[in-house]
């Protein structure tokens, strides 16, 4: 039996229902001067402090939306910050504002920030923004509005919007972008062809063709890319931030179409290792067009797709799962998120079914157990202890019993 380590659980049954026991309702109170939060009435209530964080450099015009994005996003989080000190007033203890408000502030902060940089960083030299410096916030002690982060974002020289507008062209053009590149004497990816040598389940039809179909939007986003950049970036700029990248991306695309056939099938080999890198038609050229064409299993492959009825004439077992009852107050804040990871539990109890019914006669006498019920096990165990911590955000976090409650059995 495989062991966990316990985050909060609690199981359900069969015929779920799922028991919420007290919402504990808090209001927020919100006062819309910049980033300012109501203080109690007497002005006491602290706000947060933070240092602002400002682009110094040219911001390429493919990443100003995205710059924007997390420059605005840095002040959602300070005001869902100042929120959450107004709705947790006397909660915690003397340290709850530092651990529970500002620890958590600092990690996003430090996140978005890198963010920023990675998007600078992909059309022009990566920058430096401090991320480690700016990331902590402090209090105003006796309350009063936060300053606000500068969102306004500086251009890029007009070189580098003029390869932008260029490229914007191409990538709304789509496949007309492989033959103005051509056209232009740019090199364009050559990428080889991922042949699905196997018969795909009807199960996983769907997920192989819209991977395969990402296999040729991959190649159209890295030639616009390469419109759009060019004379940036030195001698390696195209094999270090275009094809490198690609790679990165068609391993995973390939990978997943394995997993996806895998889950219904024999899980093939498609060679992901040596169909991922791409090189160069260094004198421009269409890029070739992948084939999307999905060979569809044989007619014995798809009989038992769809065919739930069958469970319920006593010949296939169904999953039977211990009850997770919520035997706490839940806070407003985390009710949504508790609801959500209930219901969960009853739609990952039905696709087990549903694959129990979809698999009959596949793999072997364990099949179900390693192939089914051991997914499911870690799954709910993820669940309960997404629970748990959603509560744990603005009360004690409970022990909901997850290593307990995740496994499940058959009612054969």
């Amino acid at each position: 039996m495989r062991r966990y380590r316990s985050y909060r659980s609690n199981g359900g049954t069969n015929a779920r229902r799922w028991k919420v026991a007290g919402v504990a309702g808090v209001a927020v109170a919100l006062v819309g001067v910049g980033l300012g939060v109501a203080a109690a009435a007497d002005g006491a209530v602290p706000t947060v402090n933070c240092p602002a964080v400002n682009i110094a450099v040219a911001v390429p015009a493919s990443a100003q939306a995205e710059i924007t994005r997390n420059l605005q996003l840095l002040n959602t989080q300070i005001q869902e910050a100042n929120a959450r000190i107004v709705s947790t007033q006397g909660q915690g203890g003397p340290n709850f504002i530092q651990n529970a408000i500002l620890g958590p502030l600092k990690d996003k902060r430090f996140a978005t920030i890198n963010r920023m940089e990675t998007a600078i960083g992909r059309t022009a030299a990566k920058p430096d923004l401090n991320a480690e410096g700016l990331s902590t916030c402090g209090l105003n002690e006796n309350g009063g509005s936060s300053a606000a982060q500068p969102t306004a974002v500086p251009g890029a020289g007009a070189g580098d919007n003029g390869g932008n507008n260029n490229g914007g062209n191409g990538g709304d053009n789509g496949g007309n972008g492989d033959d103005d590149a051509a056209a232009d004497g740019l090199p364009t990816v050559n990428c080889p062809v991922v042949n699905i040598g196997v018969a795909v389940p009807a199960q996983a039809a769907a997920e192989v063709a819209r991977n395969l179909e990402l296999l040729n939007t991959q190649i159209e986003e890295a030639n616009t890319r390469i419109r759009n950049t060019v004379g940036q970036g030195g001698a390696n700029f195209i094999n270090n931030a275009i094809l490198g990248p690609l790679e990165d991306k068609r391993f995973a695309t390939i990978n997943r179409i394995e997993t996806a056939i895998g889950r219904n099938a024999a899980k093939p080999d498609l060679n992901a290792e040596g169909l991922a890198p791409c090189t160069l038609n260094e004198d421009g050229g269409a890029s070739a067009e992948r084939p999307t064409a999905v060979p569809s299993a044989a007619a014995g492959g798809n009989g038992n797709a769809g065919n739930g009825g069958n469970a319920g004439n006593g010949a296939v077992p169904t999953v039977n799962c211990p009850a997770v009852n919520i035997g706490v107050a839940i806070p407003a804040q985390a009710a949504a998120e508790v609801a959500r990871n209930l219901e969960l539990l009853q739609t990952q109890i039905d696709e087990a079914n549903a694959r129990i019914v979809s698999t009959q006669g596949q793999g072997g006498p364990n099949f179900i157990q390693n192939a089914i019920l051991g997914p499911l096990e870690d799954k709910r165990f993820a669940a309960i202890n997404r629970m748990e911590t959603a509560i744990g955000r603005n009360a004690a976090k409970p022990d909901l019993n997850a290593e307990g409650l995740a496994p499940c059995s058959l009612n054969q």
